[in-house]
């Protein structure tokens, strides 16, 4: 029977006074301490909370491939300890590293999947094509998942997940390092399978606007529930305590280093040519620096959102200080246009005779937070592998800190630093061996090397977990580790590729502190995202699409580009869509 024709206040999922634990060397981690939640028919529910709140957990147990240490799971009225095979057969769960065959095509990966969960033939053909239609496949049927871009295999996973026809979506994570077009494309898929079957949808995920869009949060912390309720709820409880400010003299940078780490404010962070603000009351005490002389700070209420209440819950709880990133600065530039230390001139990228990157020209200046933007697919990781010297290019010229990535590419990489979005670090290794090995892989010897070493501990607060396995570590924890060891040869030049893919507000927050003290000691950043307010931090930006440049110019610049009567303020991603779906018709 089709879960759209069942009452409509039945409950799909129910957890009671759920405990769940699991062994880390000598300690019991508590994943979920007490949880009780209610889940009705038809309901779409976001989890929320940082790294190591428990949600992967959470969505385990619901899916019946964990079972509690106490309290009960219900899932359409089937016990998780008892009915595991009757709940399996309800429920679709997409993990975040969803298992495709990546040497089989796109429809070999549906037609394994199909049967797989015993999908008989006749209604398979029928499945199979609505699909490939709603997933807008139907042109890459063919083609290895494999090559695929990101946000391609993700709505394959999504459609292999959706073969069953589950009534129980679990989703960990879907739209993970997915640009903001597929982004609006997964959810049309999850929304028109809730609006067509009924079906009930529970996902985790670390996009506060995709939350936004549910029925229900509920948001964890350290495997507690804070609460669960409404959008509309979160977004009531912080009315009159959000503001926006700028400055007449003041870049919003500069700005919010002012408002940080005072008296009576929660968050700042950088908002189009403002600053926004949280205030843990509704009102705002200013520092003197900001409302003494003549050039006054214009501040202005804005309506709240589910992010501030995120964050003002979640730092409070933690009562944590303004982080202050002590950095090393970065040695002098040795070539003699000190200015520009990034140049690609007409550079082109063949992969056989696929031309990823296409006549690629830009510079980037000294000190600059430079943002690479586009699609996944667009070649701004291919050109971050060239810049690196990690990847020849097949025509033009790379020039980075002065060096010509042709002729002496290891030379440019003695002062480079890289992050990659898969985070290169050794999972099998404690922190203290990663750190050990990048630092000797990066030349240290004697007493620099252990003064690095030990600066990286200290500054990015890993003391406490020198000897964890680094693959045991919480996804923010691995994003610092990261970080310390692209930075232990203190670079001229800091490759960011999707850095924050995944990881909770509060985390992404501390990693731009971190990054914006870096560009203000002296260090290049280049910086690709998907997550379109960061790229409000940047300088500049460049958008790519389809290898080519389709627009660049500064966040403002940008912005004021997909402006319209309708929309005459439009947000980053509201522009990166316009933009990139104007290119593409």
């Amino acid at each position: 029977m089709m879960a759209s024709t069942m009452p409509a206040d039945e409950t799909a999922l129910e957890f009671r006074n759920v405990r769940k634990g699991f062994s880390a060397g000598r300690r019991t981690v508590a994943a979920l301490q007490k949880v009780s939640l209610t889940v009705a028919t038809g309901s779409i529910v976001a989890l929320l909370g940082p790294d190591g709140a428990g949600k992967t957990t959470l969505l385990r147990l619901a899916a019946g491939l964990l079972l509690p240490d106490s309290g009960k799971i219900n899932v359409f009225g089937f016990d998780s300890k008892d009915r595991v095979d009757d709940i399996h057969r309800l429920i679709g769960y997409m993990p975040q590293h969803f298992g495709l065959y990546e040497d089989l095509s796109v429809g070999e990966n549906l037609d394994l999947y199909a049967d797989l969960h015993g999908i008989p033939a006749k209604a398979k053909h029928e499945r199979l094509k609505d699909l490939l239609r709603m997933a807008g496949l139907q042109p890459f049927v063919s083609r290895l998942a494999g090559r695929l871009s990101g946000g391609m295999k993700q709505k394959l996973g999504l459609a292999c997940t959706l073969l069953s026809q589950p009534r129980l979506l679990l989703l960990d994570e879907p739209s993970v390092g997915v640009d903001p077009v597929s982004r609006r494309e997964l959810w049309s898929i999850v929304a028109h399978q809730v609006k067509t079957a009924g079906m009930t949808v529970l996902l985790s995920t670390a996009y506060m606007d995709e939350a936004e869009r549910c029925d229900a949060v509920l948001l964890l912390d350290q495997g507690e529930v804070l609460d669960f309720n409404g959008p509309d709820f979160f977004r009531n409880s912080m009315q009159g305590r959000c503001f926006l400010l700028s400055h007449p003299k003041l870049g919003n940078r500069e700005l919010k280093k002012c408002l940080t780490g005072q008296a009576g404010i929660i968050d700042a962070v950088i908002h189009g040519r403002n600053v926004r603000v949280i205030s843990g009351t509704t009102t705002i005490t200013l520092p003197p620096a900001l409302t003494d002389g003549e050039s006054l700070v214009d501040l202005a209420p804005t309506e709240p959102r589910l992010e501030d209440a995120f964050i003002a819950l979640l730092k409070g709880r933690r009562n944590t200080a303004a982080l202050t990133p002590q950095t090393s600065t970065a040695p002098a530039a040795q070539d003699s246009n000190a200015d520009e230390v990034i140049r690609v001139e007409q550079v082109d990228r063949w992969f056989g005779d696929f031309q990823a990157v296409k006549k690629l020209d830009f510079s980037v200046r000294r000190g600059e937070i430079f943002g690479l933007l586009g699609a996944n697919g667009a070649g701004k990781t291919t050109t971050f592998r060239m810049l690196c010297g990690l990847l020849p290019a097949s025509s033009g010229r790379l020039r980075v800190a002065g060096v010509d990535l042709r002729t002496a590419a290891a030379k440019a990489r003695a002062r480079i630093g890289y992050m990659s979005q898969k985070f290169s670090l050794y999972g099998n290794l404690s922190v203290q061996q990663n750190l050990d090995f990048f630092s000797s892989v990066y030349g240290l010897r004697s007493e620099r090397r252990k003064k690095r070493i030990a600066w990286a501990l200290r500054q990015f607060e890993l003391e406490p977990d020198r000897d964890s396995i680094s693959a045991d570590l919480p996804l923010g924890f691995k994003q610092r580790l990261a970080m310390a060891c692209a930075l232990m040869h203190e670079p001229e030049v800091l490759f960011l590729d999707e850095p924050t893919s995944g990881v909770d507000p509060l985390a992404r927050r501390e990693f731009w502190e971190r990054t914006e003290s870096l560009a203000a000691a002296g260090v290049t950043v280049l910086v690709t995202t998907h997550f379109m307010e960061e790229a409000e931090y940047c300088d500049r930006l460049l958008i790519m699409v389809e290898g080519d440049i389709l627009i660049s110019g500064t966040p403002a610049e940008i912005k004021s580009r997909a402006g319209s009567s309708l929309r005459p303020d439009p947000t980053m991603e509201d522009a990166f869509i316009q933009l990139v779906e104007a290119r593409s018709g």
